[in-house]
């Protein structure tokens, strides 16, 4: 593999440089998205869809707690890019090493809370009815490995910061691919069920941990950090702390409103309505694996050609990354508007032996998901605006308007629709809730970006 300085990140082409950068990042995203898909394919298929409902409901509590780790990861990584960029590596290494400790204190602390509380957490966030002894099952395993879970996020965030992202690709596939390898031992062979299907997902988590410490050990790293750069220094805590807040704030709301929907969706058609939801959100994951891998290619551009004054390059890879990601987007719009049906079927069970209960399940799920999965993804096409442009003010350390925009769609916009549709319309008003949140935060952050562009990027320089 060839060696990457970060020094290129202010040097290389623009579109060139993001090619390099994304593709990457979405082979990386792509094989953890299929890893979840295939893992909820093999759920469905081996245990059933009231199991796939379950790991739904669990999902919010252990990524929350994860997202502290890749809250810690951008925060500090965003501070080690513009460092690099203004040949700054002392401050690069003590923001490292204060992410470190500060990602290990935080999540331990949250996995104490969150086992303590796991029969009032669980029902909050809909595991309700035949759901809830599947989700305990599944959360109790899950959590022990969620801290190094946490490790694995801010780490690969860090990676992609000293501008090695095939490095980060490799850590987010090594884990995906032992997962769905348990996954197929511990549930299909051993027949352990949703214990083996919590085990599988643990054993990736430690995969990953153990890849990304080799990473930091190795020659590969340009950040060799000692003992004395895990002291926890106020100031670089001051400034991971306003720039994570922004990813944690929206893992935070994202949590949220997987309670209100399961809960929502759970009054209005019980627990084969929440494996509706499930389906659809295993594809949120996956079907947009290259419009997220622009994001995060976008992220170490911009932020280290502004710690380097280099304004110009920063409005270059702004136009560049919204181009390639709303092409992709469109891609992906297509193909889910077409195939709704036979992407719905992939995860349901075909097994002889189902129970007249399972059957009826299936059916409710293979006659409702394909009508919701295209209102869902009906603004896929315009979502670049949003996306990058919320990562740009965050790249470039702009804390209030990146916190502001990131919670735009699901704080500002997605949350009141679902709370006030629904009363008049019922399941759609659910689904249509997604393209209006999408539509109104777009332009939101297209007013802010183009703000932005005309007045702190105008040249190279001081910004405004």
């Amino acid at each position: 593999m060839a060696r990457v300085s970060a020094e290129d990140l202010g040097t290389e082409p623009i579109g060139r440089l993001l090619i390099k950068q994304a593709v990457p990042a979405s082979i990386g995203i792509l094989v953890m998205s299929l890893n979840i898909l295939v893992d909820t394919i093999f759920v469905g298929n081996w245990i059933g869809s009231i199991a796939i409902a379950a790991i739904n409901v669990v999902l919010p509590v252990s990524f929350f707690i994860a997202a502290l780790g890749m809250a810690i990861g951008i925060g500090g990584s965003s501070i080690i890019s513009r460092a690099l960029g203004a040949n700054d590596p002392e401050k690069a290494l003590k923001t490292f090493g204060n992410q470190i400790t500060l990602t290990l204190l935080v999540t331990i602390t949250m996995v104490g809370f969150g086992l303590y509380f796991a029969n009032d957490l669980i029902p909050a966030f809909g595991g309700k009815g035949g759901i809830f002894e599947p989700a305990k099952i599944y959360y109790t395993i899950v959590l022990y490995g969620v801290p190094f879970l946490a490790l694995c996020m801010m780490g690969n965030t860090v990676i992609r910061a000293e501008g090695k992202p095939k490095f980060a690709m490799i850590a987010m596939i090594i884990p995906s691919v032992g997962n769905l390898l348990m996954d197929y031992v511990f549930i299909y062979i051993f027949d352990w069920g949703m214990e083996g299907a919590a085990w599988a997902t643990t054993g990736g988590y430690l995969l990953c941990f153990a890849y990304i410490l080799y990473f930091f050990l190795s020659r590969n790293s340009e950040l060799k950090i000692n003992p004395t750069h895990f002291g926890l220094h106020l100031p670089i805590l001051r400034e991971i702390g306003s720039l994570g807040f922004v990813t944690l704030s929206r893992q935070a709301v994202t949590s949220v409103t997987y309670l209100l929907m399961n809960n929502i969706l759970f009054d209005l058609g019980g627990e084969p309505m929440v494996a509706v939801y499930a389906i659809i959100g295993r594809m949120l994951m996956f079907a947009l694996f290259p419009v997220f891998g622009v994001t995060q290619g976008f992220l170490p551009i911009a932020g280290y050609n502004y710690g380097a004054r280099k304004y110009e390059r920063v409005r270059e890879s702004i136009n560049t990354a919204i181009t390639y990601a709303a092409v992709v987007a469109t891609v992906v719009f297509i193909g889910l508007m077409v195939f709704p049906a036979e992407i719905t079927g992939l995860f349901l069970s075909h097994r002889a032996d189902m129970s007249a209960a399972e059957i009826a399940s299936n059916i409710f799920v293979l006659e409702n998901t394909p009508s919701a999965m295209r209102w869902v993804f009906a603004a896929t096409p315009i979502i670049a605006i949003q996306l990058i442009g919320a990562a740009y003010f965050q790249a470039v350390g702009k804390a209030v308007p990146a916190l502001l925009l990131t919670l735009t769609r699901q704080g500002f916009f997605f949350i009141p629709l679902i709370l006030i549709l629904p009363l008049y319309m019922g399941e759609l008003g659910v689904w249509l809730s997604f393209p209006i949140a999408d539509t109104l935060s777009t332009l939101v952050t297209g007013l802010f970006l183009h703000r932005e562009i005309k007045t702190s990027l105008r040249s190279n320089g001081n910004p405004d």
